[in-house]
């Protein structure tokens, strides 16, 4: 009976499938069981004279088998070819595998999330803008005049149509409060470009500008806000002091110190034996600047802030030459892990 034959071929097929060992074989034990002329196609020709329902069921069981055996011969297929390939290369799947170090965030791109991520906890929202401005972002609506040195060839990087590659983040506070009603937190971090390089400048770097406009904004919000930072970045026991300063953008203005982190106030090369060491600047937003994006002042007030990534981050880690983040040495990437 067929049926017994299909048993027994079942049998047949897996045993001889198992001594399967190189491709040649493998054809051989295609053509005999699936080709033209193989025994499972025999079978499906024998099924003819059989009645309708023994056609259903015992074709459905000789299609399942073809289609099964198909599926394992490319997976055979796909075993002795890599066992060949193994072989030519003289590889050796048995020794264990090599070791890789696992990189890491640039030093810039790690104190850069530190901070976006300290003024989150305070309510300030990260925006990003453009890094080639026109001079009313970057100048005259931060009200810096035409005569102010800032605009000298010799300051700023300009472009042959008139643009200019912007030398701080603050345009960005010009574009927020042009799109945006009060109040608004906001900080700006980015790359800025001036006409500077030493071992403490570069024609390209980084800063953070922050904006917070609302009701009833004082002074004391900002020396707060600017106090919690810094405590958060160099450690909760650092001492900070504030100084008279001036801004074209912001009226009063001041200057922020902290602590040296060398010498713990008692003077050293670092800070030039001052005991203190300069990070940002900052201030009151100048009412010429809320002008200039038609907000109220006899409403609103707001305070601005701006600070150096790298310099921070030469702070942070006792670094003394800028251009150390820029020339990319694996000794001193691999010391930020």
């Amino acid at each position: 009976m067929i049926s017994e034959e299909i048993e027994k071929l079942k049998k047949e097929v897996w045993e001889n499938f198992e001594k399967i060992q190189d491709l040649s074989h493998l054809e051989n034990f295609r053509v005999k069981y699936l080709g033209k002329k193989g025994k499972i196609t025999f079978l499906l020709k024998s099924l003819k004279d059989l009645s309708l329902e023994e056609k259903r069921r015992l074709g459905k069981e000789l299609n399942e088998l073809r289609d099964q055996l198909e599926r394992k011969l490319k997976i055979k297929e796909r075993e002795i070819l890599f066992k060949e390939e193994d072989k030519d290369l003289g590889l050796d799947l048995t020794l264990p595998g090599r070791s890789f170090s696992v990189g890491t965030l640039h030093p810039l791109s790690q104190v850069i999330g530190e901070l976006c991520d300290i003024f989150s906890r305070l309510g300030f929202e990260i925006v990003t803008g453009p890094e080639i401005e026109t001079e009313y972002y970057n100048f005259t609506a931060l009200n810096i005049p035409d005569w102010h040195p800032a605009r000298d060839m010799q300051a700023t990087f300009y472009l042959k149509n008139g643009a200019l590659l912007r030398t701080h983040t603050s345009p960005m506070q010009i574009r927020t409060m042009l799109e945006r009603k009060p109040p608004l937190r906001i900080i700006a971090p980015g790359k800025v470009y001036r006409c500077d390089a030493d071992v403490r400048h570069s024609p390209m770097f980084h800063q953070l500008e922050g904006l917070m406009v609302d009701k009833d904004v004082s002074f004391a919000d900002l020396k707060g806000v600017l106090t919690y930072f810094a405590k958060e970045t160099f450690g909760k026991k650092t001492r900070v002091r504030f100084r008279p300063s001036y801004f074209p953008f912001t009226e009063p203005s001041l200057e922020m110190d902290i602590e040296c982190v060398i010498c713990k106030g008692k003077g050293c090369r670092v800070c030039g034996e001052a005991g203190w060491l300069e990070i940002l600047g900052a201030g009151m937003v100048h009412p010429e600047v809320f002008n200039a994006v038609n907000y109220d002042t006899e409403t609103w007030q707001g305070f601005a802030f701006g600070l150096g990534i790298e310099r921070i981050t030469m702070i942070k880690y006792g670094i003394d030459d800028i251009r150390m983040f820029f020339e990319n040495h694996l000794s001193f990437l691999q010391s930020f892990k």
